[in-house]
This record gives C-alpha cells, structure tokens and sequence, in this order.
C-alpha cells in the first residue's frame, strides 16, 4: 500500500520554471529520486535526496537548474525547475528505496509513481 503521488506537471514555456511535488505515504525510505522519461528514450536519472542526513545529486542535465529538497514533516519531495528547455520535456516520476547506492538506475528503486507530465514549448 505505500503510494507516491506527483503533481505539478504542466505546460510552460522555454526558459520558465515549474515545482513538482511527490507526497509519499505507507513506508519509510532511505532515498527518493526524480527520474524522467520523453517519448522514444529511455527513464533517464534527474536527481536524489536523503530521507536523513543531507545527501542529494544530479544528473549533468539538471545541476545549476535543478533543485531537489524535502519537507520531512509531510512526507514530501520537491523538483524545483528552472531555465526549463524544450529538450526537458518528458514525463516525471518519483521513485523511492530502501537503499541508497546505485542511485542513478532505475531498478534500483522499488516503489514509483504514477507520473507526471511536463512539456516546455513555445
């Protein structure tokens, strides 16, 4: 019954910025992530944070535009999203897991939600 919950997703145009939210509930996790995928490629990483302590990384895509952060208190994660790029465009997940190595691949997590699309165009 654990249950991951994006929204936030929607149109906008190059250059503006979007905040997706992933409120997680019915688990405790070490590390949740923001993994993206556009229509023709594969899930690709974006970022991670810990649950405890202050651990996050980035894709290459994402660091300087991308922020990943955490309200503990409500069980919730946000991808901030700025300078956003056409080449952005694609839909968003959130993942959890229990571990915290191999961050960067999909598999590794075992819980994810459903989704949520972002399309950046003018």
């Amino acid at each position: 019954q654990v249950q991951l919950v994006e929204s936030g997703g929607g149109l906008v145009q190059p250059g503006g910025s979007l905040r997706l939210s992933c409120a997680a509930s019915g688990g405790t996790f070490n590390i949740m992530g923001w993994f993206r995928q556009a229509p023709g490629k594969e899930r690709e990483f974006v970022a991670v944070v810990s649950w405890s302590g202050g651990f996050t990384n980035y894709a290459d895509s994402a660091k300087g535009r991308f922020t990943i952060s955490k309200d503990i208190a409500k069980n919730t994660v946000y991808l901030q999203m700025n300078s956003l790029k056409p080449e952005d465009t694609a839909i968003y997940y959130c993942a959890a897991s229990m571990r915290a190595y191999n961050y960067y691949f999909p598999t590794s997590y075992a819980y994810w939600g459903q989704g949520t699309q972002v399309t950046v165009s003018s």
